[in-house]
């Protein structure tokens, strides 16, 4: 096809895009005349970006506590945007699952990878100092990472350990999300009541996470997974890209903040009080909470063992 021919396909093709748009074809090119040539600065709102970090104190380590976060975030946002693809699709095609899935495990290595940031890359007694500046806001508080969880299992399998065998799906959303095991990581340690951390929390997300635990209730991750052929479901690959998400989600990452808590929070026979007063050294265990995305992936031992050996390697020198 000769040049001349190109463009004429091209601009036949533009006018049939924009022919049910309200505007003919010669508005469009003279919005393309006068527009100015993209930046890689305005593409991305670098100096937005580079502009939204604003420390509450005058210690340097605070910028690097904000930055890291808000890095983190960006990378649930990009865990979302995975789930959200295998939730909506219909096609069950096993290629397409496998690929978000392992999507996914990617983010989560990084930010596994990276968190030694927050472990070695900060002050304790900067941090000790400047935290009490950000009460009583809490990484407890991030609503992205409550989706994540949501999008990937039903609610049954979120209800705190302790409860959980007297839910199932017959349980209404609501008395689901009631119980689910989060909240028990933001009571007072003392009296057992809601903190402001939990109090905030709820009344800022509490309509948006119920509206979507209703929408994936029958869609969700695992559901989904359940849902496809059986020839699928018994794939190799797709099973260890799973139990590999269920590992990095609910034993690697949690760990990584066990870490960071005994790091910056315990000293010898002391501990100190967790930002906005979660009690982390009963929230943060993978053992404790028992949280499986895909339980029917495993046998009853591993089930019953879930992050115990993680723990030890973690925490008794002896067992590394």
């Amino acid at each position: 096809m000769k040049n001349d021919e190109r463009i004429e396909s091209q601009i036949n093709k533009l006018e049939e895009k924009y022919k049910n748009s309200g505007q003919d074809l010669s508005s469009y090119l003279d919005g393309l005349l006068y527009q100015r040539y993209l930046t890689y600065w305005d593409y991305i709102h670098l100096d937005t970006l580079l502009s939204i970090q604003v420390p509450r104190t005058h210690f340097p380590d605070e910028e690097i506590f904000i930055m890291y976060h808000q890095i983190t975030e960006l990378y649930f946002k990009l865990i979302l945007h995975e789930q959200k693809q295998i939730v909506e699709d219909k096609s069950q095609d096993l290629d397409f699952f496998i690929e978000k899935v392992n999507r996914i495990n990617n983010y989560f290595k990084a930010l596994i990878s990276s968190f030694g940031i927050m472990i070695k890359g900060m002050e304790r007694e900067q941090f000790l100092r400047y935290r009490m500046a950000l009460l009583p806001a809490s990484g407890f508080q991030s609503a992205q990472y409550r989706m994540i969880e949501i999008y990937s299992t039903p609610l049954e399998n979120l209800v705190h350990f302790s409860e959980r065998k007297s839910f199932s799906a017959k349980n209404s959303v609501e008395e689901l999300f009631e119980h689910i095991y989060w909240k028990k990581g933001a009571t007072d340690l003392t009296t057992g009541e809601k903190t402001l951390t939990l109090k905030q929390f709820e009344f800022r997300y509490t309509p948006r996470l119920l509206r979507i635990s209703n929408q994936v209730k029958n869609s969700n991750i695992y559901l989904k997974y359940l849902q496809l052929p059986e020839e699928s479901r018994e794939n190799k690959t797709l099973i260890k890209s799973l139990k590999d998400l269920d590992v990095n989600a609910n034993v690697n990452w949690p760990l990584m903040h066990m870490g960071s808590a005994h790091r910056y929070l315990a000293k010898g026979n002391k501990q100190v009080e967790a930002t906005g007063g979660t009690n982390w050294k009963d929230f943060l265990p993978p053992s404790f909470q028992k949280i499986i995305f895909f339980p029917t992936l495993y046998t009853e031992e591993e089930l019953d063992a879930w992050g115990k050996q993680w723990v030890d390697h973690i925490f008794n020198p002896a067992n590394k």
